[in-house]
């Protein structure tokens, strides 16, 4: 049996499907290292971009999260999002180049890894998705971008997470639900269904 411990962060451009792949490695890991009847113990889950990546607020956030992470080292944590979108929305939207070095050191001593979700470079998937997101989350509508600003978008993800030190693990969300996908995260981070 895996110990856990796990620091996955997910990663991606919007509406690559971050959130329904991260629902379903929540749901397996919470229930497999919960040791609390009353309290959902054995997952923490950050969504991390609320709306802060991107900001001048962005890196001291940042700094905190991985402070908590350093507070739980045996505790299973996913971010969504964190030091990469930060990167990419700085250097889209501002032209402004981050360094997180120091930031991957630390993640590094916690054996953090980095789930890349990404999906097929067509903006018709990427004009369903913004559709169905707009669906459920009307506030969206004032950031709602053109699908092949999402293209490229993707496309920086991709840039930046080559350039990461720690341990990436790339997965196609093209088709969802997709539990190829989820047996292959689980897979690489030592677990098995």
């Amino acid at each position: 049996m895996s110990k856990g411990n796990y620091k996955l962060i997910f990663e991606g451009a919007e509406l690559t499907g971050k959130s329904s792949i991260m629902g379903r490695i929540y749901d397996f890991l919470e229930k497999k290292y919960n040791t609390n009847p009353k309290i959902l113990d054995g997952c923490h889950w950050f969504n991390s971009d609320v709306g802060i990546f991107g900001t001048k607020y962005g890196k001291d956030i940042i700094e905190k999260y991985v402070e908590m992470a350093e507070l739980m080292p045996e505790r299973n944590i996913m971010f969504e999002k964190l030091h990469i979108s930060d990167m990419v929305y700085h250097n889209l939207y501002k032209k402004q180049e981050l360094d997180y070095s120091a930031i991957e050191e630390r993640l590094l001593k916690l054996n953090t890894k980095i789930i890349f979700c990404s999906i097929e470079d067509d903006p018709k998937i990427f004009e369903k998705r913004l559709g169905d997101r707009l669906n459920l989350y009307n506030h969206y509508g004032r950031i709602a971008q053109k699908p092949s600003d999402y293209v490229e978008q993707q496309k920086k993800f991709r840039e930046f997470i080559t350039k990461s030190k720690l341990p990436v693990l790339n997965v196609d969300l093209t088709t969802l639900p997709n539990e190829r996908v989820v047996k292959e995260i689980l897979t690489w981070i030592g677990e098995t269904q």
